[in-house]
């Protein structure tokens, strides 16, 4: 299983589900980023058991949330939860967080992100690239 956070747009007000993540912060190096966004947006405690793999994309105009093109660089990590209570963010953008089977991802609407996500762990290519995810139906950006 793994810990999905429900994503609310301020653009959409409709609800995503996704990955824990965020930015990295100047100067942070992603492999604290990842522990600091899952407390952020879990409330609960994780170490780093492995690097997946890193996807990068242009996220075109006409879907991004500001407006504008831009590219994204995702670095994807499993992580292993070591403690704390599950809880959404608090004043963030994270409406809910809950377990949920892997088997049920499928049905969810999400983030193209967990799909790559998906494809990393289940594949765990050596060169930590997985091919493009397409866009469309219930996967969103």
């Amino acid at each position: 299983m793994t810990p999905d956070c429900r994503k609310i747009t301020p653009t959409e007000m409709t609800s995503n589900w996704t990955l824990p993540g965020g930015r990295v912060e100047l100067g942070e190096d992603p492999f604290d980023a990842v522990i600091r966004e899952v407390a952020e947006e879990t409330g609960c405690d994780a170490v780093v058991d492995r690097l997946l793999g890193v996807d990068s994309r242009v996220i075109p105009a006409a879907l991004a949330r500001a407006g504008v093109e831009h590219q994204n660089v995702g670095i994807f990590y499993r992580v292993r939860i070591t403690g704390s209570q599950l809880r959404p963010e608090p004043n963030g953008e994270i409406a809910e967080s809950v377990w949920t089977a892997i088997s049920d991802v499928a049905g969810l609407r999400r983030s193209s992100l967990v799909d790559i996500g998906l494809a990393l762990a289940q594949t765990l290519p050596a060169t930590g690239h997985v091919a493009p995810v397409p866009v469309g139906g219930l996967i969103q950006h």
